[in-house]
């Protein structure tokens, strides 16, 4: 297949974008509809795509139409197509304005609610119209069904594993630690003489226990020689454990990461040491993958703001 006869000069972007379509909604008069144009444009548009590669793209029947594999293969380019250019007018309005842009991140919950809140109010004053969206999710989801997927340009996260994935670069950030914590106000954020086995049977926050995060708090307790508390209320919001803090009643186990920047909250960090393992928190972007100006920005301020947790 020669590129400047077949590919080259007759490949439009609009038959790519229509083809898109159509595959995300498996049905050309769906396609036609979302786009307002008549259903023989879209025809025209695949039959145009499909005479230009020389390969079937779509497998027509009953249900709808499905992608062939070489379908599958040009609409993965497609999307790292569309992508680029989305990145290009983004450049284009930063250089316009640099104090403008939107970005689109992803974080776990934790992260946002303190490093991630962090990073935003420190950049909040030097970029005033810029527009951040942020994407919170477990680790799996980060990866596979946003970062891949094109949805965020980067992802804040625990790094698991001494190597990421082919696909994936990875930089490490600062290592996070867990902290006990309680209210201010609390009878125990009086105590200065206390062991963890003294807290065991109070009212607890936690995550599941069949959860990775779960299991990591419940391993940590074991190494401290204690059995794992049956916590009162089990839940992954953060704000749950905020205000049930806030009673004075319950404890609970936070990352540092979101303990340092949430000095507002009056929480009380228990001068007791809890042996569990630091856990890596870094950046992940896909390889080959060129990042917005505004992107480049949250990154450096990221940096920033991890020095202090970095030592």
């Amino acid at each position: 297949m020669q590129w400047s006869e077949r590919v080259g000069r007759r490949l439009k972007l609009r038959d790519l974008h229509i083809l898109l379509a159509v595959a995300e909604s498996g049905s050309m008069g769906k396609a036609a509809a979302d786009l307002a144009v008549s259903q023989p444009a879209v025809s025209r548009a695949i039959a145009d795509l499909e005479h230009a590669l020389g390969v079937q793209l779509l497998d027509r029947g009953p249900q709808g139409v499905e992608p062939t594999i070489y379908g599958r293969a040009l609409l993965k380019c497609g999307t790292a197509v569309f992508d680029d250019l989305r990145l290009g007018v983004k450049e284009l309005e930063f250089l316009a304005d640099p104090t403008a842009g939107e970005l689109s991140i992803g974080c776990t919950e934790p992260l946002a609610s303190g490093f991630v809140s962090a990073i935003i109010d420190r950049m909040s004053p030097r970029y005033p119209k810029a527009v951040v969206q942020v994407v919170t999710a477990d680790l799996v989801a980060l990866l596979d069904m946003h970062l891949r997927q094109r949805d965020i340009e980067f992802a804040l996260m625990p790094i698991v594993g001494a190597i990421p994935p082919q696909d994936v670069d990875s930089e490490l950030l600062f290592d996070d630690r867990l902290v006990l914590l309680a209210a201010a106000n609390s009878k125990w954020a009086r105590r200065r003489n206390l062991a963890l086995a003294d807290l065991i049977d109070e009212p607890w926050v936690l995550p599941p226990p069949d959860s990775q995060v779960g299991a990591y708090i419940a391993g940590a307790f074991r190494a401290a020689g204690v059995r794992p508390p049956r916590a009162r209320v089990l839940s992954f919001s953060i704000p749950i454990h905020q205000s049930l803090l806030a009673t004075g009643r319950f404890l609970t186990v936070l990352p540092t990461s979101m303990f340092h920047h949430v000095e507002h909250l009056e929480l009380k960090r228990l001068p007791i040491k809890f042996p569990a393992p630091p856990r890596p928190m870094g950046i992940m972007t896909l390889k080959n993958r060129a990042l917005s100006p505004l992107a480049r920005r949250f990154i450096d301020c990221a940096r920033e703001v991890a020095k202090p947790l970095a030592r």
